[in-house]
């Protein structure tokens, strides 16, 4: 017991003495910017050699000039048929042909589905006969009245009798034509709803019939969006297939939707080489308006104690400096990369070596002599 009493005696006395003695506290991050923070920065072209020097730190440096950058708002949207119509039947009769196959082009006027006669023939013959009887009537009335045979009311009447049987043709006539049920405009037949042998009533459908010339894409845009495009815009659109397509913006709608706050939008498809089918998801960009921005490389980008988004530069006095930008674009082609807005109009951005630098810092713009030779 006493053994253990003097070992934890021991242990307080050297921990108290540890406490009172005072220690340096200088972080690790203060202590790598103070071995830095004479340290000599050459800030360098990009394409430029670098020293050999082991008491100096470099970055690298690339000059962009602002451009015209015309802005494209994305929205996804589908593949939409400009027309995708229900063809109904107009009377009722028995299916007796249906000559179109299902996905057959066809054009305005093809029939469709054709209905039983019946006695519609026969019913145009007996009201095409009544009005040849009619207007024989009334001629003969009208032969009276010249030679005062007959009076007023009378030739009234004929003239009643004859407009009656002529209604009554036009009529049987009518219902005739209507046994043929007949495309109302050149496009696909995508569905048939009936076969031959069956009865269809007055309002029974035929068949779908598509009209893809030209397609459209539609979408909803946000309220974010929708004052940064008007109609007659050129439009760019990704399918889901692999496909690309072109277009023009037609139409943006005056009212939002209640419930997501969005506006819906119709883009006209250019015709295509390829068939565009209805309903495939595609992303669209759309071409809004063009400003003033930078294109950089994506390595260029960084982040400040605060995290937001920026670069940095070489001032014209060589200290850097921390430019907050907003990313508007992304380039795919030749130089990709990104375009930014926040920048001067001529600015020395740092693409490599950010994280040695800070804002404030002087750095030294001097080609180093090795890299002249």
């Amino acid at each position: 017991m006493k053994l253990q009493h003097v070992v934890a005696t021991g242990l307080i006395i050297a921990l108290a003495v540890w406490m009172l003695v005072p220690h340096d506290r200088t972080s690790p991050a203060d202590q790598y910017e103070s071995v830095h923070a004479d340290a000599v920065v050459r800030a360098l072209p990009a394409d430029s050699a670098i020293g050999n020097d082991a008491g100096t730190f470099t970055v690298r440096i690339t000059p962009v000039l602002v451009q015209n950058f015309v802005e494209r708002v994305r929205v996804r949207g589908v593949t939409q048929a400009t027309r995708l119509v229900d063809v109904r039947a107009e009377t009722s009769g028995k299916v007796i042909t249906t000559p179109v196959l299902r996905g057959a082009r066809v054009k305005q006027g093809d029939v469709l589905c054709e209905l039983a006669v019946d006695s519609r023939a026969t019913d145009l013959q007996e009201a095409r006969s009544r009005e040849a009887q009619a207007k024989i009537e009334y001629d003969g009335a009208l032969d009276l009245q010249t030679r005062g045979l007959t009076s007023r009311a009378s030739i009234a009447q004929m003239k009643a009798a004859l407009d009656s049987s002529i209604a009554s043709a036009q009529r049987a006539e009518l219902a005739l034509k209507r046994t043929k049920i007949i495309a109302p405009f050149s496009g696909i037949m995508e569905s048939r709803a009936v076969e031959v042998g069956d009865l269809m009533d007055n309002g029974g459908s035929c068949g779908t019939l598509l009209d893809d010339t030209p397609m459209l894409l539609t979408g909803v845009m946000s309220e974010q969006d929708v004052a940064k495009v008007s109609p007659g815009a050129s439009v760019n659109a990704s399918l889901v297939t692999g496909e690309t397509v072109q277009g023009k913006l037609t139409y943006i709608s005056r009212a939002a939707d209640p419930a997501s706050r969005s506006y819906r939008i119709e883009v006209e498809l250019a015709p295509s080489e390829f068939p565009i089918r209805h309903g495939l998801t595609a992303e669209i960009y759309i071409a809004g308006e063009e400003i003033q921005a930078h294109l950089i490389t994506p390595s260029a980008l960084t982040l400040n104690d605060s995290g937001v988004t920026g670069v940095k530069l070489v001032g014209s006095d060589n200290v850097v400096q921390f430019a907050e930008v907003k990313i508007v674009g992304e380039s795919t082609g030749i130089n990709p990369g990104f375009w930014v807005t926040g920048l001067p109009a001529q600015a020395d951005v740092i693409t490599l070596g950010q994280e040695i630098v800070f804002a404030g810092q002087k750095v030294d713009t001097a080609r180093p002599a090795s890299a002249s030779n």
